[in-house]
């Protein structure tokens, strides 16, 4: 496919078609007339610091959009993206994407994105129906309720450890010191990876993380790349040598599987990398972004420190109001008709989840942070058959994350402006957030 308008040629390519096939007058609506240049906007830096007037204004134009340019599908509606991530002609196996990147096409005009993707395939994000079943019931049993809540101990005393070691009065990073290194600690420690690793699995997740970019640079692809085999290439060894001594991590469940014939070797790998970076990722941006949200609303943070029985809803208020990704992608397995738009078997789709959650035909008042607000239906973890298999933990640590810093501090100020991550276009998230903690006396 031809480069997207805005992007020089040869530094960055959609991973889709050379051309759709798409026809842009049946179904396409009045979408298929607008002239928007989807991906300059969405690479835009001032985009990516604050998308939401310029996703209202789009939504405001029609729920779903085709371009033209690049065959995809921009979902913006909160009713047309619950249709498609239940619909059973709605998938996540980009195998079937028209002339995506799998076909031989594509791997001829890109052998490096072909075998960067195709190396990191088989994984339960990106299949669809049994083997998607199967891959996804190896570590379900892990997140329902009981275990999940069984975690609270081992997230409260990583809590605690993190904020012992700030100052009682001063500024600190609150990424670095807190939102960084909390979810990752939790993570490594469930599947029982050294805190020695904590920065050299944060820098592989950093280069993997820009796969769910879409559009990628060659160099970005090889960083990818390298940063695939070095994590498969770790893991394998982890795998070997746990073997000789079991217990009971999320590390033994996949090697239990994998013995049984459940999941074969690299399905065993490359869930296992998918879930730690999504896994950290995920939690990191939720508690960077909900602090955002409370020092821009002090009437909030108020609230929630007198009625802490509000965490809970506040923790979905964050998700909704400032989602850890922008984007969520399906392919259509069969054509699939929606809000006037048939959108044919092949066709990529794009949920912009900024907008989705801010569908004021949703939600009522749906710029404004409200931490009790009920009926909160975000799709910040996706939905369907896909959705997030870790929302459970991450909804917990989160609710573990605020409960323990704010007791610890009953006063935090900003103490300077917040830096976003302008090196992404999917995961939302904050670079730096500088505060001011001031303990009790």
């Amino acid at each position: 496919m031809s480069t997207p308008r805005g992007m020089p040629e040869g530094e960055g390519r959609m991973e889709g078609p050379e051309d759709s096939g798409a026809d842009t007058t049946d179904g396409a609506g009045s979408a298929g007339a607008t002239d928007i240049d989807w991906w300059s906007t969405l690479a835009d830096p001032g985009f990516l610091r604050h998308p939401y007037p310029e996703l209202a204004r789009l939504q405001a134009l029609g729920p779903v959009h085709f371009d033209q340019r690049s065959g995809v599908y921009f979902v913006l509606g909160h009713a047309a993206f619950a249709r498609i991530v239940k619909a059973p002609q709605m998938g996540r196996d980009t195998r079937h994407w028209a002339d995506g990147w799998c076909s031989e096409a594509y791997r001829a005009r890109d052998p490096l994105g072909y075998r960067l993707f195709s190396e990191f395939h088989p994984q339960m994000i990106n299949m669809d129906g049994a083997d998607h079943a199967r891959m996804r019931g190896v570590y379900e049993p892990a997140f329902r309720a009981q275990p999940t809540k069984a975690l609270v101990p081992l997230v409260e005393a990583e809590a605690r450890r993190l904020l012992d070691a700030l100052p009682r009065r001063g500024s600190v990073d609150f990424m670095e010191a807190y939102a960084g290194p909390l979810p990752l600690r939790v993570l490594c420690a469930l599947f029982d990876i050294p805190e020695s690793l904590d920065e050299t699995i944060g820098r592989w997740s950093a280069s993997l993380i820009r796969i769910g970019d879409i559009m990628m640079t060659p160099d970005q692809k090889r960083e990818a790349l390298d940063a695939l085999t070095e994590f498969k290439a770790f893991l394998r060894e982890m795998v070997a040598a746990r073997r000789a001594a079991p217990c009971d991590s999320l590390m033994d469940m996949a090697i239990r599987a994998y013995d049984a014939g459940t999941l074969n070797e690299e399905e065993t790998l490359t869930n296992l990398v998918s879930m730690l970076i999504a896994g950290h990722e995920t939690t990191v941006t939720l508690i960077g972004n909900g602090m955002l949200l409370l020092l821009r609303h002090p009437d909030q943070m108020a609230r929630l420190r007198a009625d802490p029985g509000l965490m809970r809803p506040a923790v979905e208020e964050f998700l909704r109001l400032e989602p850890g990704g922008n984007m969520i992608l399906r392919i259509a397995r069969e054509d699939f008709e929606v809000e006037g738009t048939v959108i044919p078997a092949g066709a990529p789709v794009i949920g912009l989840i900024g907008a989705i959650n801010r569908d004021p035909d949703r939600f009522a008042d749906p710029h404004a942070c409200d931490i009790g607000r009920g009926g909160n239906a975000h799709f910040t973890f996706g939905g369907g058959a896909h959705f997030c298999i870790g929302a459970p933990l991450a909804r917990l640590e989160a609710q573990v994350a605020f409960s323990e810093l704010l007791a610890r501090f009953p006063r935090i100020d900003p103490d300077g402006p917040e830096h976003w991550r302008l090196d992404r276009l999917n995961a939302r998230g904050l670079a730096r957030l500088p505060v001011r903690l001031e303990a009790a006396s």
